[in-house]
């Protein structure tokens, strides 16, 4: 088996053993450096009763906290399924450069997983969207970003 179809299995059986445990969604993620898995995920959703806790973006928790970084630039991520816009958000925030999926986002759909909806608000413009975004207190919020463009000591991510 390539190694490729090898790391895709593991993040195939997180997905399958998620199910059969009740643990979460039917989704599974690993994180591959070197040829080595150094982290692996599930969905947590419904467990740990958070919304952000998709296999993708546990396993990037977990691979980040592994290697003691916020770079995984050197890193590869095998998904059961085509990210989320969260999950590829994170992925794209964590510097992976490649994403090796199974299942696709039109197979979620058919089983009520549909990210559609969101790929279509985030097209709106702010007053057409379902979620209100309304912009306040604009200039006292730019004092953060003033303090972090002088700082000379920051880490820049």
């Amino acid at each position: 088996m390539p190694e490729t179809n090898k790391f895709m299995a593991r993040a195939i059986e997180l997905s399958i053993e998620n199910i059969k445990n009740k643990t979460g969604g039917p989704f599974g993620a690993v994180i591959v450096k070197d040829n080595i898995i150094i982290a692996q995920g599930a969905n947590s959703v419904t467990k740990n009763n958070d919304p952000t806790a998709h296999a993708e973006i546990v396993a990037i928790r977990n691979a980040c906290k592994n290697l003691n970084t916020f770079n995984l630039s050197d890193c590869v991520i095998y998904t059961s399924c085509e990210p989320c816009p969260m999950c590829l958000s994170a992925i794209y925030w964590s510097r992976i450069n490649t994403i090796y999926y199974g299942n696709t986002k039109s197979d979620a759909a058919n089983i009520n997983f549909d990210d559609a909806f969101i790929y279509e608000q985030m097209a709106k413009p702010y007053d057409q969207r379902t979620v209100k975004m309304i912009n306040i207190m604009h200039q006292e919020s730019l004092e953060a970003f003033k303090l972090w463009e002088k700082d000379t000591k920051k880490i820049e991510y």
